[in-house]
């Protein structure tokens, strides 16, 4: 399985909206999960070992990143007839094992990956109050397996520059991931 790396940020793109039943037994919308400062928007799924290298940073910035007014939400829109392991009941398990702080949301349509160009899990999409797009890259240099302890907070650095400034870095790395898991049509 290829890794792929998602498209370069497109600066100022809206983020378009969403109505998704999260694992909390609660409907999210856009509007609900939008911090005073920005929006961080993930997707990501139970089986991908990208994901899985990432989720204890992910959790540890996203905490730190609403501490700053940025809200988040994470969303899962693999094929689940393909791949079970990304079921409901397996997102509700994840998001409880590790005490997610955000809403982890089913797009079983998939309508929302691909309005948002989802590309791979994870992939991530900083917007700023406005909800304007700053931030389309990674979470750090982690791949496979995760990078070292010391290693640059990347996303969370930029996410508390939008929060502070409104504009994401004008450098980025874009993420790495497995491909979105899109149902045959």
């Amino acid at each position: 399985m290829a890794a792929l790396h998602p498209p370069v940020c497109d600066f100022g793109w809206p983020a378009p909206g969403f109505s998704l039943p999260g694992t909390d037994g609660q409907l999210h919308s856009l509007t609900s999960v939008r911090g005073p400062r920005g929006l961080l928007v993930m997707f990501i799924c139970n089986h991908c070992p990208y994901v899985q290298a990432i989720l204890d940073r992910l959790v540890r910035d996203c905490r730190e990143l609403m501490g700053l007014g940025i809200g988040c939400a994470a969303i899962m829109s693999n094929d689940v007839a393909a791949y079970p392991e990304d079921s409901f009941a397996n997102m509700r398990a994840l998001a409880e094992r590790m005490d997610f702080p955000f809403p982890y949301l089913y797009d079983e349509t998939q309508a929302v990956a691909r309005a948002y160009g989802a590309v791979c899990t994870p992939d991530f999409f900083g917007f700023n109050a406005g909800l304007q797009l700053q931030y389309r890259g990674r979470l750090d240099v982690s791949g496979r397996q995760p990078g070292p302890p010391e290693a640059r907070r990347e996303l969370f650095e930029a996410m508390a520059q939008i929060a502070c400034t409104g504009q994401g870095p004008r450098e980025q790395q874009a993420s790495i991931g497995c491909s979105i898991k899109w149902r045959e049509s």
